[in-house]
């Protein structure tokens, strides 16, 4: 897949304030041509939707969504980068979830900023954050 140079990577909790009606995702990120979703941000959503009590609601959000966005796979570049991180971020002494290192190793990889909630995200260098 061709990554699109004014595209964006979202961080599921970025889509999960959307799914609760805390914004207007697809509309205030509207300058961006393309929206990507990596796949580890996608099984949280999955993750989180077959724990809450309206499971078959979120499963349908989910798949809604999916066709405005594209999903990012990782490839064999993908870890070395998820190395180098999780190891300057230990070096640091400013640890950040698993899944937030691949979700940013993925935004490393293709130079993609990151639009996210989380501020932990600040620790990674070389990140392109949209902070919402």
């Amino acid at each position: 897949m061709a990554i699109s140079s004014s595209g964006l990577l979202l961080d599921s909790c970025v889509v999960i304030r959307h799914f609760r009606g805390g914004s207007d995702l697809l509309g205030s990120l509207s300058k961006f041509q393309v929206l990507y979703l990596p796949y580890v941000a996608l099984a949280e959503l999955y993750a989180g939707a077959y724990r809450s009590f309206r499971a078959e609601k979120n499963l349908q959000q989910i798949a809604l969504f999916l066709d405005a966005v594209d999903v990012l796979m990782p490839d064999e570049n993908t870890p070395l980068i998820y190395g180098r991180v999780a190891s300057e971020l230990a070096q640091k002494g400013t640890p950040i979830p698993q899944n937030d290192i691949w979700i940013a190793s993925i935004a490393l990889q293709t130079g993609l900023p990151l639009a996210t909630h989380d501020r932990h995200f600040e620790s990674v260098s070389g990140l392109n954050l949209v902070v919402l």
